[in-house]
């Protein structure tokens, strides 16, 4: 077996195993299934290429690549996209859809650096510095953005207090 059927072989593993976990990332960054579905394949793309050259847990790169696209495609579909005025989501059955929903929306109106840290720092679990070291910024950036975007839900959805404490 050559090298480069040991890395192919060793990507597709990755993919297949890790594709649901930065599926589900995907979607908290972007708020879009859709989007989300592209991103995941742009990040592993651009992983692809560099796959040689990763040495260890090909996970961190994959993910910081997941990051920082997610943050350069929202500069880009701020110019691009249209919201379609006709579009009603679906009814919300229970207390956890609506909740759920809610969620959702409020987090839609973060700015992409503060719902992309958000999600490290509690879907991820990250603490301040890995998820500074992540995006490549300080840590006090983390700590202001962190603030700030959790007082701007605090605002737009205050009935959402009880999962800030959680």
């Amino acid at each position: 077996m050559s090298p480069t059927d040991l890395d192919r072989g060793a990507f597709e593993h990755f993919v297949r195993s890790r594709v649901p976990a930065l599926s589900r990332t995907a979607y908290l960054l972007t708020g879009d299934a859709h989007l989300a579905e592209d991103l995941v394949q742009q990040a592993l793309l651009s992983a692809a290429k560099s796959w040689h050259r990763i040495h260890g847990d090909p996970e961190p790169y994959v993910r910081r690549i997941l990051y920082t696209q997610n943050i350069s495609w929202s500069r880009r579909r701020r110019v691009q996209e249209t919201p379609m005025e006709s579009y009603e989501a679906p009814p919300t059955p229970t207390e956890d859809s609506d909740l759920r929903l809610s969620l959702e929306q409020a987090l839609a109106e973060l700015t992409p650096r503060q719902r992309t840290i958000l999600v490290l720092r509690f879907f991820e679990d990250l603490t301040e510095v890995q998820t500074a070291h992540v995006l490549g910024i300080h840590s006090g950036t983390v700590k202001s953005t962190t603030r700030k975007a959790l007082d701007r839900l605090r605002t737009l959805a205050p009935h959402l207090e009880e999962l800030l404490h959680d």
